[in-house]
């Protein structure tokens, strides 16, 4: 085995599996009774109200059913419980863009969510199984209502507060939501901007399912007020009691939908259990990020997304831990943000993006030295395979050299990591997923159900269900099973596919390839974009890459690279440059990756979450119209000028 980094024991004090003969022993032990070892877990983690009679019902597959006959409630799961022994432990801290900066204790939460709690009961008329849509920037209150939804049994379906009017309006009335709460705005880069006009365009035809709208008012911009529809969120829950029995919920009863993207059809709302989701939370959050009662923890994310219900609320209060919230921009108003705040909170766990890691190399590569980082002990990334140079720099300048970095695998449907290293016991290859956790059944097979052999590309599926996955896609069950499980079998039955390439190499380690519709196949053979732009990486000039596909002539399809360079100057010998990338791609993966073009960019079409649109990059590639939302984008202005660029070169 070489090029391995291994865990620095002395970060790790008392990890939950230590070494690699733990892990295997868990593996063995879910190999032998994987029922009864979930049973084990869901026993020892769940603060059950009463408990279930039935593990795993596979009577009507793929919508299985775990832990049937339990009942719990999730809100209680992360908060209420805790008040025994962390009434007074800082449960959110929260920072806002401005400097605004706010403690909850597990004690303050819990009157709060059941403030508000009472609050959505009294006022609002909110019942078991309503569904209520939140649409918010990272401020507490966001978290609460999530957890105050949770607490009265209504099912929450959290909307990106950068998603359009029509994506908001989609989302509403796919969930036929009956609430909707926003904030007036927020704050970023220094300067307030709204949410609550965004609503009101969205509210203004077919959301007819929608009886009022709850506002937080946030930072005191002049709003609209609907007479008879909005309400001040700051008014009404001043009033209620902080006092609120927890619903008692089936396991299955749904926690909340989650809306994946649109664009290319109308939305899936992803649909997920209570019991098994919050298991699943908590058990990834206490293995990968080897969470300790007196840790803080941060994730960058934001509860638009399923990182942030997870490992922003759930995971982390269900693990009794200290979740940091942070509402501002990670450069903003210098890329010393967030080392800034490691040092002043002494973060123990930080969890970001591969996007954000680049941006904060590329605009900050010596900030990190500036301040005292060694409270870190695990470093995260999510979202993406993070390339080779990026983990270098994150390991070596943020970490020191002495964190583990545990390079996560998972989607909204998974509802937590599948893949991932184990901190104190995973031997860790760079840009490498590494190896399943316990419990996940991961096998990458071919399209007859075989297993891939070493080196070669295959389908990354889940042969065994499991407790955190997906239950449906609300309303809609027949799209629910052609969408993930219509793909691939194995010994005949169909598995959960997740649309993802893999590959495993000669030591079991897995990495993950890319989207298998982010493939392009060039004279018959497959190439993932994310191996060709991992290769373009490796150049010492380029801070950023997206790779597609593009017609050709004799090839069927040509590859076509977006670059964006270090620095602020424009590349003075293109050609040059070009033939360094191919020459770099030649040695990393072979001539038949070569890009037949190569543009350089100013910067990527990225979400404010920092997720590129590819779709919108293949569009212009092929010379076809745009038809995406380009309003969420973190700057819709760069699609003009990416354009014009490509039209200038006449490719």
């Amino acid at each position: 085995m070489s090029n391995l980094f291994y865990p620095n024991k002395e970060k790790f004090k008392a990890p939950l599996i230590k070494n690699m003969c733990e892990y295997k022993d868990l593996v063995d032990e879910f190999a032998k009774d994987y029922e009864g070892t979930w049973a084990k877990f869901a026993d020892m983690k769940i603060d059950w109200f009463e408990k279930y009679h039935t593990i795993l019902d596979e009577s009507n597959a793929p919508f299985y059913k775990w832990f049937v006959g339990g009942k719990l409630n999730v809100a209680y799961q992360c908060v209420d419980r805790h008040l025994k022994t962390k009434k007074n432990k800082a449960a959110i801290i929260f920072e806002g863009d401005n400097g605004d900066q706010k403690i909850l204790t597990y004690r303050e939460l819990a009157y709060e969510v059941s403030k508000t709690a009472n609050m959505l009961r009294n006022q609002f008329d909110i019942k078991k199984g309503d569904r209520v849509v939140i649409y918010m920037p990272m401020i507490p209150e966001a978290a609460v209502c999530m957890l105050a939804c949770a607490k009265i049994g209504a099912i929450h379906s959290v909307v990106f507060g950068g998603f359009s009017a029509e994506a908001l309006k989609d989302r509403i009335i796919d969930a036929e939501a009956k609430l909707v709460i926003t904030s007036d705005g927020a704050y970023r880069k220094g300067k307030p901007y709204m949410l609550k006009p965004v609503v009101d365009e969205a509210l203004k035809e077919g959301c007819e399912c929608v009886k009022k709208v709850c506002i937080v008012e946030r930072n005191g911009e002049t709003i609209e007020w609907v007479a008879g529809r909005d309400y001040s969120y700051n008014e009404l829950v001043k009033n209620e009691s902080s006092f609120c029995e927890s619903e008692i919920m089936e396991s299955e009863d749904p926690l909340f939908l989650l809306y994946t993207s649109g664009s290319t059809g109308k939305p899936k709302g992803v649909q997920h259990s209570s019991a098994g989701y919050i298991l699943w939370a908590q058990m990834t959050m206490e293995w990968v990020f080897d969470i300790k009662d007196n840790d803080t923890y941060w994730c960058t994310a934001d509860v638009g997304w399923i990182t942030g219900h997870t490992y922003i609320v759930y995971g982390p209060l269900a693990a009794g831990a200290t979740t940091v919230m942070f509402e501002g921009v990670p450069t903003f108003p210098d890329a010393g943000r967030c080392w800034k705040m490691v040092e002043e909170y002494k973060i123990n766990q930080f969890y970001t993006a591969p996007t954000a890691i680049r941006l904060l190399h590329k605009t900050g590569e010596h900030e990190p030295a500036k301040y005292d980082l060694s409270s870190l002990r695990v470093l995260g990334t999510v979202g993406e395979p993070i390339d080779p140079a990026a983990w270098s720099w994150y390991y070596n300048a943020i970490g020191g050299g002495k964190c583990s970095i545990v390079d996560t695998y998972w989607q909204t449907e998974t509802g937590g990591h599948i893949i991932s290293p184990l901190p104190a016991a995973t031997p860790i290859k760079p840009s490498c997923a590494t190896f399943p956790l316990p419990g996940i059944v991961a096998e990458i097979i071919d399209e007859a159900g075989n297993p891939t052999p070493i080196g070669e590309k295959g389908f990354m599926c889940v042969t065994k269900p499991w407790p955190s996955m997906i239950r449906n896609i609300w309303g809609d069950g027949d799209r629910f099973v052609k969408s993930y499980f219509g793909d691939c079998k194995k010994d005949g039955k169909p598995v959960y596919f997740t649309g993802d390439g893999a590959m495993i190499d000669e030591d079991g380690y897995i990495t993950i390839t890319g989207r298998t519709d982010d493939v392009i196949n060039v004279s018959g053979h497959r190439m993932g974009t994310a191996e060709v732009e991992s290769a373009i990486k490796k150049h010492s000039n380029v801070a950023a890459v997206a790779v597609v596909g593009k017609p050709h002539a004799i090839k069927g399809e040509g590859i076509f690279a977006y670059v964006v360079l270090k620095g602020e100057d424009t590349v003075t010998e293109e050609m040059q440059m070009v033939q360094e990338i191919n020459s770099i791609i030649k040695k990393e993966i072979g001539a038949i990756a070569l890009c037949d073009d190569v543009v350089f960019v100013p910067d990527l079409p990225k979400t404010r979450s920092g997720k590129i649109m590819r779709r919108i990059l293949r569009a212009i590639a092929k010379g076809e119209p745009i038809t995406q939302d380009t309003s969420t984008l973190e700057d819709p202005s760069i699609v003009g000028k990416i354009e014009s660029i490509v039209n200038s070169c006449a490719l």
